[in-house]
């Protein structure tokens, strides 16, 4: 069978509800450490004098939250591996019983899965630092609005504690910008990260297991909605191997054994497609073994009623009721609560308007809970 980014998306699920449930402590964390005592005079100077409180709690939370993802990822990248040598045996099964039967005997490498394990560790350790850096950082900008604002009579230091956790709330636990300037919540990417190396991986188990057995050539699937990155290699053909660009092979003809040969269009090679986008998170392709002679290019999917842009304005109310969902969570008061519940209930409105408009789309209650980036 072929193998694809969403083999995987369910056991970067599993590890991506640690995140959002990280995400929901700090957040309550700073809304109970700027609530106590919010009525006090003396409320700014306990405020900053009890920072060190502040940062144990939230470093608490990271630490047990690294520890846990890096155990659960390492766990994940494992299975996903596994799932995509599966994959490619089942594949091979249904087109080649004899290199099937040498795949079932070839074991499977460790070192891709630890590779990536290590990879997924590195790219993520800067994150907890700049959790515990923004939550101060949020924290003591509040308590200096606040102060400010009852020395000058205007909002109430309640109202001004408010007005800025719910900025804080609306762009998430911190602004992290990745290499291509993109600006992420914290949970978002790492959420987006673990789906992305645990996708990485079964599409590794899977053309690992193809190459043992001397299969270099892959076709990508035609997949309806898709985006702008993947179109071009909708049906192609691409090579495991280092040659990049478009050119032509003749190859033995796997269905007569070899005795004649065939050509085959190569649209480039595997590495250069993923580069340009090809299997990104969200992706809708999969990717299956390539036989010359026996392999027929995937059927057209006819486009249904539904753009890629309806899709991304379904991702754009998911991020809307996200943010409100975020600001109920640091409602320093019923009043707050109930204003923020309004707007998440208007925002699922408008998601349930939004697909009975477009039945191609399915709604996933999982996308608009704090912390989901899918």
């Amino acid at each position: 069978m072929p193998v694809s980014p969403t083999m995987a998306e369910d056991l970067a699920a599993a590890v991506a509800k640690l995140y959002e449930d990280a995400e929901v402590a700090i957040l309550d964390k700073l809304r109970a450490a700027l609530l106590q005592g919010i009525d006090s005079p003396l409320w700014a100077e306990i405020k900053l004098r009890s920072i060190g409180d502040l940062r144990q709690a939230v470093e608490e939370v990271t630490t047990a939250l690294q520890q846990d993802a890096n155990g659960a990822v390492a766990r994940a990248l494992a299975e996903a591996y596994g799932r995509g040598r599966q994959a490619a045996v089942a594949e091979l099964g249904a087109l080649d019983i004899g290199r099937e039967l040498q795949a079932r005997r070839v074991l499977p490498g460790a070192p891709a899965v630890d590779r990536l394990a290590a990879s997924y560790a590195q790219d993520t350790r800067p994150l907890y630092v700049r959790i515990t850096r923004a939550v101060l950082d949020v924290y003591r900008s509040i308590v200096s609005r606040a102060s400010a604002s009852t020395l000058l009579g205007g909002l109430t230091r309640r109202q001004s504690s408010q007005r800025a956790l719910d900025e804080f709330a609306a762009r998430g636990v911190t602004g992290f910008v990745d290499s291509a300037g993109r600006s992420w919540e914290l949970a978002s990417y790492a959420e987006m990260a673990v789906r992305s190396v645990t996708a990485r991986a079964a599409i590794e188990g899977h053309i690992d297991a193809l190459a043992e057995v001397r299969v270099g050539l892959v076709i990508v699937s035609d997949a309806p909605l898709e985006c702008p990155l993947c179109r071009p290699w909708e049906g192609e053909v691409l090579t495991l191997g280092p040659q990049s660009g478009p050119h032509t092979v003749r190859l033995p003809n796997e269905r007569d054994h070899g005795r004649t040969t065939v050509a085959v269009h190569v649209a480039g090679s595997l590495i250069e497609a993923r580069a340009v986008g090809l299997f990104h998170p969200n992706c809708r392709h999969s990717l299956g073994g390539y036989l010359p002679g026996v392999t027929t290019r995937p059927p057209h999917h006819p486009t249904p009623d539904t753009s890629y842009e309806d899709t991304q304005r379904q991702r754009a109310i998911e991020r809307h009721t996200r943010q409100w969902k975020r600001r109920a969570a640091v409602a320093l008061d019923e009043q707050a609560r109930h204003r923020a519940g309004v707007f998440v209930r208007k925002w699922q409105a408008a998601q349930r308007a939004h697909i009975a408009a477009h039945p191609a789309l399915r709604r996933d209650p999982a996308r608009e809970q704090i912390g989901s980036a899918r």
